[in-house]
């Protein structure tokens, strides 16, 4: 019963969190963050994850490739294969370059999955703490897993992390 209630706080931090998101009138909609990550093993405590991402730049269309790693501390048990995370980036300015989203990304997290799975992530950080991704992101994967609690993303131009 204990967990059951523990679980239960966290996910709605998690979705407190989602739901503070940053004020609308400084940022701009630069673009879209497609990661696709490698499988999973939950440690109970945390784990981690290797990143290829792509960001595809609204103004001018182009697209920057990055490579990044996402770990997550709290409760985290069970498996997942590949997935899939997605994120639209809001920035405090729209002069967005090869590196502007290099840098660290914190906040809340939670996934369920029991074969196909989602998640949702609420991340702030990255160059100067400039950018934003999305207050509520799209996660998918396959496998069996629940977890929730503190993730860090931290993103770098491809072939450095």
């Amino acid at each position: 019963m204990r967990m059951i209630r523990f679980l239960g706080s966290i996910c709605a931090f998690v979705l407190l969190c989602a739901a503070a998101s940053p004020a609308r009138a400084d940022t701009f909609r630069v673009g879209r963050l497609l990661c696709f990550s490698t499988p999973r093993v939950g440690l109970v405590l945390g784990s981690a994850q290797s990143l290829r991402c792509v960001f595809y730049a609204r103004r001018p269309p182009r697209q920057y490739i990055y490579e990044g790693r996402i770990r997550r501390v709290g409760l985290d048990l069970g498996v997942t294969g590949a997935g899939t995370l997605s994120w639209a980036v809001l920035a405090k300015n729209s002069r967005i370059g090869p590196g502007t989203l290099r840098g660290s990304y914190v906040g809340a997290s939670g996934n369920v999955a029991l074969g196909p799975g989602f998640g949702a992530n609420v991340l702030i950080g990255g160059s100067r703490r400039s950018v934003v991704l999305q207050p509520l992101s799209i996660e998918r994967s396959i496998g069996i897993n629940l977890a929730a609690g503190v993730t860090n993303l931290t993103l770098g131009p491809r072939g450095r992390r």
